[in-house]
């Protein structure tokens, strides 16, 4: 009879498979106000071994302040048993308790930490066509954040050996470096639409196809803007909002979804509940790179129920500078 135990004839799930390889990436760490306080340098796989999977985590937290004490592991490597499925893939400790839902690339996990004394809601994304992984956590005493950590990944086959690879890593890093304490800032004077397809899958983890999106974006002023969402396909939906923001608080004001959302970095997530009906949007929208092309994962709830989980990425087409100099004569 199947089960959720390894075997030797068992094959690796489909986002095991997608995460073969060693990936680095230098998470930025935030408070719970959404202040930027450091680093923490990770080098991480997830090892297929047929009766086995091993997720280790290898961590150089290079931050100040409280957080530290609190997160810091003093070089110890951070090694656990994974119980890996297209179903569920269940975290054996010690150091992570928990489990994670598979939707195709996208794992959304949620998890106790007993070294760190936090509970995490983790989201991890594989993009291929980018060499990506869009990762953040939310981590938790009970219903109250703590800290946020999020950032991107690259992945590499034989970074140990390969003078490339190694050198591809620094490079990426550096980079991120500078780019993971940017702001959640969307366009402030230049109306454009964001274009892509999202793959949609439903609450029982089936992929029903892709949705495709159009969002049609126009300033008001310095601070919000006008925005139309078509979204065609696996979901039908066409919604208009305007949203504002104030500091990293991001506000949707109706007539069609009202809503807000707060922003850690270049990561903002958000909730957006549509006017009349039981149905709601919870996002986490991510700025990828500084052309403001957007990393979406989006879950839709119907009365209070998952209904859909939906991800993919936006491209931005930049439009008319509508918030030009003025002058009087």
């Amino acid at each position: 009879m199947p089960d959720n135990k390894q075997s030797s004839e068992q094959q690796p799930s489909k986002f095991q498979q997608a995460i073969t390889g060693e990936w680095h990436g230098l998470p930025s760490v935030f408070d719970a106000n959404g202040s930027h306080t450091g680093f923490n340098k990770v080098n991480r796989a997830s090892v297929f071994e047929g009766d086995k999977v091993t997720y280790w985590m290898e961590t150089d937290f290079q931050n100040s302040g409280p957080l530290r004490n609190r997160f810091d592991t003093a070089g110890a490597r951070f090694e656990f048993g994974v119980i890996d499925s297209d179903k569920d893939r269940i975290y054996c400790g010690p150091d992570f308790v928990g489990a994670g839902k598979p939707y195709g690339l996208l794992v959304d996990s949620n998890y106790y930490s007993p070294g760190w004394n936090t509970d995490l809601r983790t989201v991890n994304l594989i993009l291929p066509e980018h060499g990506l992984q869009v990762y953040s956590s939310q981590l938790f005493e009970a219903d109250t954040l703590v800290a946020v950590f999020n950032g991107l990944y690259v992945v590499t086959q034989d970074h140990a050996n390969n003078p490339a690879e190694q050198q591809k890593v620094a490079d990426f890093l550096a980079a991120e470096r500078q780019a993971a304490i940017q702001p959640f800032i969307l366009p402030v004077k230049e109306a454009g639409q964001w274009t892509g397809s999202f793959e949609v899958y439903d609450n029982k983890q089936q992929r029903l196809g892709q949705t495709h999106i159009v969002i049609d974006y126009q300033p008001l002023n310095l601070r919000s803007a006008e925005v139309t969402v078509r979204m065609t396909g696996a979901i039908e939906r066409c919604f208009n909002y305007k949203r504002s923001r104030v500091d990293a608080v991001h506000t949707f004001e109706g007539p069609d979804v009202f809503g807000n959302g707060r922003a850690y970095g270049r990561y903002l997530w958000s909730t957006q509940h549509f006017y009349g009906e039981a149905f709601k949007l919870k996002s986490r929208d991510t700025l990828i790179n500084d052309k403001f092309d957007l990393c979406g994962v989006w879950q839709f709830y119907q009365s209070n129920d998952e209904l859909y989980t939906c991800f993919g990425v936006l491209d931005w087409t930049p439009g008319a500078n509508v918030l030009s100099a003025k002058y009087i004569k």
